[in-house]
């Protein structure tokens, strides 16, 4: 079964709050018949835009192919936090890389931040993006490591993270659930699929070609490569791979590290008066929880909520029943508030939580599983393909040289052994351990 298939109509975006208020977005065409370009990248989301634009701007030919439509998947879909550094915090990268490679780390991630940033500037993208990211604590240990992390950052970076006590916390963010945590205002928030829509059309803009409804059935290396899809075929000199949690088969090599999961977000009705029951400022918030819940107020006054994960291929029946469950949890008092939009979505992680960048052959490049913090390190996962493909792999080979171990039983156990290890971590959070 394929995961481009196995939920959502074909080309067409999700039943989502983002698609209802997405940017006017052309139909782009299939790809038919014989296409030559210096590079095809495969997967029209943040990587894979960001990829098109940066090498269509240093003047190369390129192709995009998407199975759908551009920002179909995860980054149309997703939370639309935009993070500080990596995935994993700095005292964790310390501990498995060291000092030096952490703060090189950390600055390639503060990169991420600057280029996402400078993009919705430089292109006029009408994306609703603000500052701020909360992280929410549920007990006075896990509030004590978020106030030792804030503490580390400023001392050992020079970055401020604001460390917010109980009071505190809770004139930010009322939820009952909560002891305290950190606000990080060099963090921020936006709509992910107006983003993904506005880097198409800047892709376009610099001159490269975007096909949608085109799926890729076979990539063959070589010099050059080619690329069957399904009305065409496109050869090229290189190949950039994006497909993130959707690569399916195309690449082996990366689906043995790197394993698609659904994550889940609800969006209610307006709140009115009462979004101050949930936030007293237009900032995100995510939790300590392993199962991570996270949460903004849109632009019109909804709560957007994302919580809960599955590891199958197919989306549960009634998704807002749950996403409701954890969101009843962190917001109690909203029992009676109606859910006008609930949608999945699939994105990628990996055994460390790190991201992929692998180059796959002399020809073809990956970068994919960046395991919930996706919105700043998957374009700038783009930009350092496009660099890579010019001679310049700095950027590229550092990110390359993390450490992503395979999943244990390959591509065929790791999701009933995840889906093992999760259960036994939600019910850790259940019970507050």
């Amino acid at each position: 079964m394929n995961l481009l298939f196995s939920n959502d109509e074909r080309g067409a975006y999700p039943a989502s709050w983002y698609a209802a208020t997405a940017l006017p977005a052309p139909e782009r065409p299939v790809l038919r018949g014989e296409v030559r370009a210096d590079v095809c990248v495969v997967g029209g989301g943040y990587t894979g835009l960001s990829a098109a634009l940066h090498m269509a701007e240093a003047g190369l030919d390129v192709v995009l192919v998407e199975a759908h439509r551009a920002g179909f998947g995860a980054s149309g879909r997703n939370g639309g936090q935009l993070g500080s550094g990596q995935r994993v915090d700095q005292v964790a990268l310390e501990k498995l890389v060291g000092r030096d490679d952490a703060r090189h780390l950390w600055d390639l991630g503060e990169e991420a931040k600057t280029l996402v940033r400078g993009l919705i500037a430089r292109h006029g993208i009408d994306c609703h993006l603000r500052d701020g990211v909360a992280w929410a604590g549920s007990s006075e240990a896990e509030v004590r490591e978020l106030h030792a992390y804030a503490g580390h950052m400023g001392r050992h970076y020079g970055y401020e993270v604001e460390a917010l006590n109980r009071e505190a916390f809770h004139a930010l963010c009322p939820s009952p659930d909560y002891r305290g945590g950190v606000l990080d205002m060099g963090a921020g928030h936006l709509h992910p699929l107006r983003f993904a829509q506005g880097l198409a059309g800047a892709a376009e803009a610099a001159g490269a070609r975007l096909f949608e409804r085109s799926l890729v059935l076979e990539v063959s290396e070589g010099a050059p490569c080619t690329l069957q899809c399904e009305a065409g075929r496109v050869t090229a000199a290189h190949v950039i791979l994006a497909g993130n949690g959707y690569l399916g088969g195309l690449a082996p090599r990366v689906a043995h590290r790197v394993m698609p999961i659904n994550n889940f977000i609800a969006a209610t009705e307006p709140l009115g008066p009462r979004a101050a029951e949930v936030l007293t400022r237009d900032v995100a918030v995510s939790d300590s929880r392993f199962v991570v819940n996270y949460f903004r107020l849109s632009h019109d006054g909804r709560l957007l909520f994302g919580g809960g994960e599955s590891y199958g291929y197919r989306f549960p029946d009634d998704i807002a029943a749950k996403v409701r469950r954890p969101m009843l949890e962190v917001f109690p008092s909203l029992e009676d508030v109606e859910i006008d939009y609930a949608w999945g979505g699939t994105l990628a992680i990996t055994m460390k939580r790190l991201p992929l960048l692998a180059r796959l052959s002399p020809h073809v490049l990956s970068a994919s599983g960046y395991s919930g913090h996706g919105v700043g390190t998957a374009v700038h996962a783009g930009r350092l393909m496009a660099e890579a493909l010019r001679g310049e792999t700095a950027g590229f080979d550092a990110m390359a040289a993390l450490p992503v171990p395979p999943f244990p039983g390959g591509a065929a156990l790791r999701s009933p052994l995840l889906a093992l290890a999760m259960s036994w971590y939600a019910l850790r959070d259940r019970l507050g351990l």
